[in-house]
Formats: C-alpha cells, structure tokens, sequence
C-alpha cells in the first residue's frame, strides 16, 4: 500500500509507516495512533469539537446558507435553482458589466428612475449571470422556493442552537422582495415585502424566527421586478451566534476503476473557490487497478487544488475498507472536526460542503449530516430524500411520509406538501456524508462489511451512542439511481445478505429479528423459481458466513471477492453477453397453452403463494435437452419477475442497465438442493440468533477498533 502527494515534482517525506508517506505539503504532524474507540477529552490527536463554545462567547453573523446559481450551464438542473423562467445568460467574468449590459438590453435609453414600466411578455426570461446573480427583467418575477435555494427552517429549527435567521440580500434596480414562508403541513403564508428602487446594489436584511418550525418548514423569497429591470447581487441566510469557530473536514472519496469520473469530480472541486476553505484535505483511497493517478487528466486537477490532494493506494477493501481509511486518517492527521465521505460515482453540488460543515458547527451537539440523492441521470428528479430501517422487516425503507424519486421540475417544492415536513432518518448513505471526528473517536470506524449495509450500521450504531443522523435538504450529489444496478441479484447479493443479517444481530429489537428470517427465505425461493441460481447460492453461502461469527468479517474482507468470482463462474445465469444475437435463436418446442405466454402479477398473498407452490411443483418436471439448446423467451429486465421467469424451462434476461445479456436455464436438481439447504440454514440461523446476537454484539468494538482496521490496511498493503 502506497500514498503520495498530489505534487510528484517535490520529494516525498520518511514513511512513517510501511504503506504511508504523507504529502509534502502537510504542515500538520501525525500523531501517535490512539486506542479505538477513544474519549475525545484524553485523545491527543483530536480537534476541539466544533460545537464548543469560547470562554467568553463573542457573537457574530455567521452565513449559513448562500443562495446559489447553477455551477454549470444544465438546463435540466434549472428548476432546482429557480422557480421561474430564467435562462444562462452570456458567459463573461465580468459579472458587472454583464449585469449592466443587460439592463440596458430591458430598460433601453431610460435606466434611470423614472424609466417606464413594461409589462413582462411569455417570452421574458430571468438571466442567470453568475454564480450568486441573476437579473430580472422589467414585469417578471422568480421566486427561491426551489430545493438548494429555500432555507430549511425546519432542520435548523430542531437540530441546531439557531434561534433567528436573517435573509441578507444586495440588489438593485427596481424590485419587490417578497417573502415567504411554509408550514409542516405545507401552508405557504407571505410574511413580509421590500421594496427596492436604486443604481446601486443596495443591502437589506431581514430577521426572522424559527420557532414556528417544529413539524418541518421553509423560508425563501421571490423577486418581482415591478419597474425597471431588478438585478440581484447576492442573498445569504444568516444568523447571529457566539460559535464563531468554522470547522474544517477533510473530504474523502474510495474509488475502484472509475478513474474518469473520480477527476472529474477532483476537476469541480479545485473549480469550487471559497467552498475548499472549509476543506484541509481531500483523500483519495484509490483500491482499483485502472489508477486515478495515470488518468491523462489527473495531474491538472492535482495541480488545481494546490496540495489539498493525497492519493492513498490500497487493495480492493470495499467501500467499507476505503471510507474506514478516509476516517482513521482523518483522526490520525489531527485537523480536521469532520471526515466527509464522499462517493466515487457522483456529482457533487459543492455548496453542500459549506452547508454540511457549518450546520454540524451549529448543531446541539455532535451528528452525522448527510446529503441527499438525485438522479445522475434525469437530474431534476430527487430520488432520496431520507432512510430509515423498516424494524419488524429489517430492510431499508423510505422515511415516513416521503417518496422516492420526485421530479421537482414537474412538481417542485411550493406544490409538494410532503417535502415541506421534517424527515427524521436513521442513517444517511455514504455518497455523501459528514461524520465528526468525535464520533469516531467514540464508536470507531466501519464494520468491516465491504459494501452494502456499513453506512446503515454505522447511523444505527451512533444513533444508539446518542449521536443522531440529519439527511439535510440543500446538501445533495447526482448519484446512480437504483434501478440501473443489479444490485439484488449480482456478487453484491451475498453482502447485503450477510451484512443484513448481521445488522440484524446486532441492533433489531425482535426476538430473532422479527420477520427477518421469513422474508429471507422467500427471497431465496424467489430466486431459486426465477432460474437466479447463482444469487440463490450467495445468499446461502452469506447465511453461512454469519453463522461462522464475528471473527470472520476481517480477514474475509481482503479474500471473500476472489471467492465470489470463482463461485459464481460456475452458473450459467452468471455469464453474460453484450448482445442478444451472441445466443441461439429463441424458438420453443409448443406454444404457450391456449397463448397465455405473459403472467399477470398475483393479485394478493393467497395468489402469491398459490404461484410459488405451482411453480415449486413444475421444478419436478424434468428438462429436455431443446431448452437448453435455444432459449425459449426473451425477458426484458423490466419484467423479469420470478412470476414470470417461473414459466419458462430457459430465456433471456437483460441487466438493469441494458448493456448484457444473461441465459437462465431451469435446473431441476439444482432447485431442490437450493431449497433444502435454504430451509435448514434459514432454521439453524433462527436456532442460533440469541447465542449469536451476543457474540456480535460483544465483538463490535475489536471489529471497528482502528487498531483491528490498521492490521487489515497491512494485508491490503501493495505496491506499485
């Protein structure tokens, strides 16, 4: 395991140890390695938590959230920004001058006072000329009651020391300021009007209470341009606090062979300006074999962030295994109050960072602030607003009253009463995620999981040590949307099987996890009539893996995906193809009875199981050697349902994201090996929860120890 500076041109420093060598450019120096978990009082590599208040507080405004503009020229992010009919406007760096180029464009020869009023026509559009400006034109209006651009009372209102806020805001021209505000239920009310008529930019504030906001709720504004045209300079919301501290984070990404899009992310971010004052360092846990480093493109960004930048070199460890470095590097370098985990497939609107940062600054005490998903790719849609864990089901689930992907073009947020009340979550997921140095001081670093369920521990776990998560609106990334990965059926159902299982171990409130152990079962059926025998095999080979206790998730860690290939090269629904012309032609030997070749859905639980036992019953049938010749169906992934596969003796399955191909082939002795080996694990898992639950649970903090994670980062140790 190797690490090096962003700066190749300047040598490097002795390794302290025989994987690490720190950047040059590190002023700070690394501390003694402390036991994990370790009280943050006696812990000598710690920063003061952010929350502390000075001896003798001296307040002053502190902004806490800035009212932004696209980064980009996307028009499919518009309605995120603004509600209203605004457009790009031209590229220059000279944003005065753009600003007066287009007043006078509006208001003609007459920019004075006494300029006329024009009635704004359909085809009038605000101008988006900065990243904090935009300019309206005469007899238009916009309004900020969009998603990064509301203010969220609400969250401030429950999780902060926040008690007012004010709206700042420097304008000119002629222009109406309305401002708004909504309730948990999503009553909007009007709550007060300026009026502004100068040159100049001109300042006004406007100091607001939160103490209406227990259930949820929003402040913003809209501009009218009632004259001439308005321009709008900046606007901010503030408040006035003794904690005039700015916490600092050091920002991580883990990233396995996805080189491109990790410097194109480290491109926005050195493009960020003053949001990496917020930010020591940026950790780059690099586990893949297509290196970031030897990306065309790299050293550019490396230079653009001007030292902030230090590549850690480390075998595949999971997603686990790189954010668990992120955080023990964090605590080691000594700087930073947070650790920020970022994801290496996501774009990042970077004023999250500022936002996560000084709400964690301000809040009632130590938390985890996460940010939100949207769709990478319908990129006005919010996919996730907030996770919690469904108890008697242990499977993550929505948050009360929100929906997954809500397009906020088509129904943004002054329509969408459900956005306007508070989620409470139980974890936030690791693409984007604030986590303070004192909570990993307190709890320790991530199981070792590899991926699927460490960020849903993780919440769980510090929420049990009193350390709340808030998903907060405002702070989000473009990720990958579900339904585009074979998550469920690929390698990765062995881990969230397993990881699942132990989660439940470890925190369900159920006697044997409620009804955990019933649902998995049937999910492994599922799979088994579906023709998915190789994601049957790994949810029982995870099921057995648990069993083996706590003492197998670290060493596993390091070997268990060598296993997982090897295991699933010998099922044929595990091969895929890029196309559907690399199989034999589809043909059957009869046609379907009386033409029934599509099955309907079960219409209730009775129809459910009268489907899986008449499925079941058919798996005794034996296969002749035709099916396995040609393939009696092609099967879209939208409709591959185990009701549906259940029909078939072979077909043709496409991926979720269209790119290849896979040939299930009904297996008869295959079903029932499943099945038998199903029922016993699933009994013996049940027969052994309590016994085991206790070994789990006693285990948890060698299991996330640093110390336990340093011996691990030595077996993932390689060089280049």
């Amino acid at each position: 395991m190797t690490e090096r500076a962003a700066q190749p041109e300047l040598p490097p420093e002795p390794a302290k140890h025989d994987e690490i060598r720190p950047a040059p450019s590190d002023a700070a120096t690394s501390s003694p390695v402390p036991s994990s978990p370790v009280p943050s009082s006696v812990a000598p590599s710690s920063p003061a938590p952010s929350h502390a208040v000075p001896a003798v507080p001296e307040e002053k405004l502190r902004v806490l959230h800035r009212v932004v503009m696209p980064g980009e020229r996307d028009f499919d992010v518009l309605k995120l920004y603004v509600d209203g009919n605004a457009v790009f406007g031209r590229r220059t760096s000279d944003l005065k001058s753009a600003a007066e180029r287009v007043l006078a464009e509006q208001d003609g020869d007459s920019a004075g006072a006494t300029a006329p009023f024009r009635p704004a026509s359909k085809d009038d559009s605000a101008e988006i000329i900065g990243r904090r400006s935009i300019v309206v034109p005469s007899g238009a209006r916009v309004s900020f009651c969009s998603y990064f651009n509301a203010f969220p009372a609400g969250y401030w209102r429950r999780w902060s020391t926040i008690e007012n806020v004010r709206l700042r805001l420097r304008a000119r021209g002629e222009a109406t300021i309305l401002i708004y505000r909504s309730t948990g239920k999503g009553h909007l009310e009007r709550v007060k009007s300026l009026h502004i008529a100068s040159d100049t930019s001109v300042e006004e504030t406007v100091d607001l209470p939160l103490a209406p906001f227990i259930d949820g709720g929003w402040y913003w504004f809209d501009i009218v341009a009632d004259g001439r045209t308005a321009v709008l300079d900046s606007a901010d919301w503030c408040a006035v606090t003794p904690r005039t501290v700015q916490g600092t984070a050091t920002l991580g990404i883990t990233t396995f062979n996805r080189p491109k899009f990790c410097v194109e992310q480290l491109t926005a971010l050195a493009a960020a300006g003053d949001v990496l004052d917020v930010v020591d360092e940026i950790l780059v846990v690099d586990q893949g074999t297509d290196r970031v480093e030897d990306h065309p493109d790299f050293p550019a960004a490396a230079a653009a962030l001007g030292g902030r930048l230090r590549v850690i070199d480390q075998a595949n460890l999971g997603g686990s295994g790189g954010f668990s470095r992120v955080m023990h590097e964090t605590v080691q370098q000594g700087r930073s109050a947070y650790a920020l985990l970022l994801d290496d497939d996501v774009i990042l609107e970077p004023e999250g960072i500022l936002r996560t940062v000084t709400f964690a600054d301000l809040a009632r005490g130590p938390m985890l602030i996460g940010g939100h998903m949207l769709d990478l790719y319908n990129r006005s849609v919010l996919h996730v607003f907030g996770e919690t864990v469904a108890r008697y089901r242990w499977w993550m689930t929505p948050a009360p009253h929100t929906e997954l992907s809500h397009d906020l073009a088509a129904h943004p947020l002054r329509h969408t009463p459900w956005l306007h009340r508070r989620a409470d979550v139980d974890y936030n997921a690791w693409w984007m995620c604030l986590i303070p140095v004192e909570v990993i001081q307190k709890i320790g670093l991530s199981l070792p999981f590899f991926i699927k369920w460490d960020d849903i521990e993780y919440g769980l776990r510090a929420k049990a040590a009193g350390y709340p998560t808030v998903s907060l609106p405002g702070a989000a990334v473009w990720h990958v949307p579900w339904h585009s990965k074979d998550v469920m059926t690929d390698w990765q159902a062995y881990f969230t099987e397993r990881n699942r299982i132990v989660t439940a171990l470890l925190y369900s409130p159920y006697e044997r996890g409620g009804n955990m152990l019933k649902e998995s079962l049937f999910i492994t059926i599922k799979h088994a009539l579906a023709m998915q025998y190789s994601t049957a095999e790994l949810m029982l080979l995870a099921i057995e893996d648990a069993l083996k206790g706590p003492e197998d998730l670290h060493p596993s860690i390091v070997t268990k995906m060598s296993e997982l290939r090897e295991l699933r090269a010998g099922f044929v629904d595990a091969q895929a193809k890029p196309d559907l012309d690399d199989f034999p032609t589809v043909r059957r030997r009869k046609p379907p009875r009386k033409g029934r070749d599509v099955a309907a859905p079960p219409k209730n639980r009775r129809a459910m199981f009268q489907t899986a036992i008449l499925g079941a019953m058919r798996q005794v049938k034996p296969v002749g050697s035709f099916p396995k010749t040609y393939p009696e169906a092609v099967v879209p992934h939208v409709d591959q349902t185990w009701w549906l596969l259940t029909k078939y003796n072979s077909a043709l399955v496409s991926s979720a994201d269209g790119t290849k191909v896979s040939w299930y082939q009904r297996d008869p002795r295959r079903f029932w090996s499943l099945i038998r080996r199903a029922s016993a694990l699933h009994a013996r898992l049940g027969k052994d929860w309590p016994a085991l639950s206790r070994r789990y649970r006693d285990a948890l903090p060698q299991l996330t120890s640093r110390e336990e994670w340093l011996e691990t980062f030595g077996k993932a140790r390689r060089q280049r």
